[in-house]
């Protein structure tokens, strides 16, 4: 069997549906094996990071590792920042670059380059992948993609890298092996979850249990591992079983729907008021797939502790105690504990409508007084974007996906948005990257063509990859996009305002934005603008209505800014205006 052809069956059996590429020479042999051999659909990007970003959002969907092919050289290099967001949000994708042929590769020599474009992708890439591995003969072509698909799928999930030279994908492996293969591949589909126990998990949830009875103020804090797609069902289950008030991280933020009762809010440094708040007065913190990265904690670690008794579960134990040192660290995956914690009470441990009333009621208290529309400081004729995604998410009433790229648009979303038990949240943690958005939105609408898909993003992020609006037009996608435009990179700005003296260079000074109605309709995308005498909600019915893409731009001002915001350096739940901030972090 031709190498080329083996690969291409083998991503099949595997249950991917679609790859994603923009063509080059190096990736030939395998472009024609997958329209010959398979029926894969090729999703034909206009930049290789536009392509990765779809294999994450497919990936993050579907559950199957996402595909993204690139060709060799600026292909390759084009799919790092990609790699680098599936390794730090856990998303599991098979990535495959085309190489030049073994005999133009330069080796041990001490020369730049002997290929043209031959570039050493995979030294760059073993820092962001959970493996890599360059293949020099097609011998070695089935242990080598059967390994990659299980370092993505198993343990703490991430991306794999697949470097495939280019006479390596024409030669012949002996039919007997690759048949082999790709037999165990059908019967390998979806993650093979670890079901042995770990030693002492048992006993560890058991205490937990105790600890949680004892406390006046428990709060559970679940974090990006709970929102993966293997481990959604089992997190909200341990959220059931063990009965007490949750709060989310940006990664996490909609693992439990608006309407359940255990449901807090959003924490971190753009956290709803009121959950930071609770989430500051908890005197039992139990954190379940969370890093307890600088975002959900601030700066001031001593008064996050201050307090409270902090226990953690996570699948990685390198992530124990990194910043933060937990009382106790249970490591093993949410799958196991949900399974260990129904089999000690196969009911929640307690009356949930009665089980620590009081906190209940502080937490409804400060939920009151903190309404997230009432945060924003609206101008004149402004649009106010936290009300206006609270409509949306209340207007669309079917499984929706929202998909967000990075900047204010994305904390405006996740302080807002009313979420469904079956809707999803797409954005990028880690990484943060700008130009995630669009593409994966695509991976979320090709893997999920029944659902729609709400792209929200900001002006500044957009134009990072707004050639994709082609790819979405050409598959007729149901994408609605929505384009908060403050005509600004507005969360830098912010940060400029805050710690520089107002100097806005390369945010508002230096930086323009083009005209965004007349670019969607050039890509035949149904595209119009938020006037200020709009009906909020006729105006999102029209967006939502029908099948197809269309896109929404809302006009805000150049001085928008995100509140509540942690106030740096102060005490954990101090938020800005009310607190200024007395040291500086990331923005």
């Amino acid at each position: 069997m031709k190498a080329s052809d083996f690969v291409v069956r083998y991503l099949e059996c595997r249950g991917v549906t679609h790859v994603f590429e923009l063509v080059g020479g190096m990736i030939t042999h395998l472009l024609d094996s997958m329209g010959r051999e398979t029926d894969i659909q090729i999703v034909s990007c206009h930049h290789e990071q536009g392509a990765a970003f779809a294999a994450e959002g497919h990936a993050r969907i579907s559950g199957v590792p996402g595909v993204a092919l690139a060709t060799s050289g600026p292909g390759a290099t084009n799919l790092v920042t990609s790699m680098g967001s599936c390794y730090f949000d856990s998303t599991p994708a098979v990535f495959i670059t085309g190489q030049v042929n073994t005999y133009e590769l330069r080796g041990e020599r001490g020369i730049r380059q002997l290929g043209f474009q031959e570039t050493d992708i995979m030294s760059m890439v073993v820092p962001i992948t959970k493996w890599a591995v360059q293949v020099q003969a097609a011998a070695d072509l089935p242990q080598a993609i059967q390994r990659a698909f299980r370092e993505a799928l198993e343990g703490r999930q991430g991306p794999c890298l697949i470097d495939l030279p280019m006479d390596v994908q024409s030669e012949v492996i002996d039919d007997a092996i690759a048949w082999g293969a790709l037999e165990q591949a059908q019967a390998e589909q979806g993650s093979s979850e670890d079901r042995s126990i770990p030693a002492g998990m048992e006993d560890q949830l058991l205490r937990l249990r105790q600890a949680i009875a004892s406390a006046e103020r428990p709060l559970l804090l679940m974090g990006g591992g709970c929102a993966g797609y293997c481990n959604r069902a089992a997190s909200r289950q341990v959220c059931e079983l063990l009965g007490i008030p949750t709060v989310l991280s940006l990664m996490g933020v909609d693992v439990l729907p608006d309407t359940d009762p255990l449901r807090v809010g959003f924490i971190g440094s753009y956290g709803n008021r009121w959950a930071n708040k609770a989430l500051g007065e908890a005197d039992l913190l139990v954190v379940m797939g969370s890093r307890l990265d600088i975002r959900q904690t601030g700066s001031d670690l001593s008064s996050f502790c201050e307090g409270k008794q902090i226990w953690q579960i996570d699948i990685d134990s390198a992530e124990m105690g990194v910043r933060i040192k937990p009382d106790t660290a249970i490591c093993g995956s949410i799958q196991m504990a949900a399974a260990l914690l129904k089999a000690t009470a196969p009911t929640p441990a307690a009356d949930t409508a009665n089980c620590h009333q009081s906190w209940r009621d502080r937490i409804d208290t400060l939920r009151s007084l903190y309404p997230p529309e009432q945060e924003y400081r609206v101008e004149p004729q402004e649009t106010n974007p936290v009300s206006l995604l609270k409509t949306l998410s209340l207007l669309s009433l079917n499984p929706c996906i929202y998909v967000t790229d990075v900047g204010q648009h994305q904390m405006w979303a996740a302080q807002s948005l009313a979420f469904g038990a079956e809707d999803r949240f797409l954005t990028s943690g880690g990484m943060g990257a700008m130009g995630f958005g669009l593409p994966a939105a695509i991976g979320a609408a090709l893997a999920r063509p029944d659902l729609p898909v709400v792209l929200i993003s900001g002006d500044g992020s957009f134009q990072l990859n707004i050639q994709e609006l082609q790819t979405v037009r050409r598959n007729d996608l149901n994408m609605k996009i929505i384009l908060f435009n403050n005509n600004c990179h507005g969360m830098v700005r912010q940060f400029q305002e805050s710690y520089f003296d107002g100097n806005v260079q390369s945010t508002v000074t230096g930086y323009s934005a083009p005209d965004f109605v007349a670019v969607g309709q050039a890509y035949g995308i149904p595209s119009s603008r938020l006037g200020p005498d709009a009906n909020l909600p006729e105006s999102l019915a029209a967006l939502l209505a029908g099948v197809g893409p269309a896109l929404l731009e809302v006009p805000l001002s150049v001085r928008s800014k995100v509140y509540p915001k942690l106030a740096f350096g102060r005490r954990f739940g101090d938020m800005e205006p009310e607190a200024t901030p007395v040291a500086m972090e990331s923005t």
